[in-house]
């Protein structure tokens, strides 16, 4: 039997979100300009598109605290993990935030993300200790604990996204 990992506090979920997200602000500013020009995804979008999709994507995190608070209801009834779902899915969802944004500047951009970080640290560090334990299904299809998913999609896919701007992979 799999071990399911640690869900982290609040404390841990803030101080990883300040954490990354200063990273990732750092490593982007530190790239020369033609970077974010180039073609990084198998989407076929370049640095810049990962990067409106990252300063986009943002938004949403803090929705994810609704979720379980519209759970206690549901759980009361026996009901499987509410989730949030992108109209169209997931993927045309992100198509369309990031076809928004075409044409928007790199530094415009991580203002964007920085925003929306800001946004989503004061979101979960207001929010109930105990929702960070209640099960959600996110629109991406991430499912645990809250604390868990808004560890891998606020703090590990941005992480991953830095990387793939940067020409890293992996």
């Amino acid at each position: 039997m799999t071990e399911q990992p640690k869900t982290p506090t609040r404390d841990d979920l803030v101080a990883a979100l300040r954490e990354s997200g200063e990273d990732f602000l750092r490593r982007l500013r530190a790239l020369p300009a033609a970077t974010f020009e180039q073609g990084r995804y198998e989407s076929g979008w370049n640095g810049r598109q990962i990067l409106a999709h990252v300063a986009a994507i943002e938004w949403t995190y803090p929705r994810l605290l609704d979720i379980p608070l519209q759970a206690r209801g549901a759980s009361a009834a026996g009901g499987d993990p509410p989730t949030r779902t992108a109209q169209g899915g997931i993927d045309a969802y992100n198509a369309r935030q990031v076809e928004k944004r075409e044409g928007v500047s790199v530094q415009a951009l991580l203002e964007e993300f920085s925003r929306n970080r800001a946004t989503t640290i004061a979101a979960v560090a207001g929010a109930d200790e105990g929702l960070f334990a209640m099960p959600i299904r996110s629109a991406g299809g991430v499912t645990g604990p809250l604390g868990l998913v808004i560890q891998s999609v606020a703090v590990g896919h941005i992480i991953q996204h830095g990387r793939d701007i940067a020409g890293e992979g992996g």
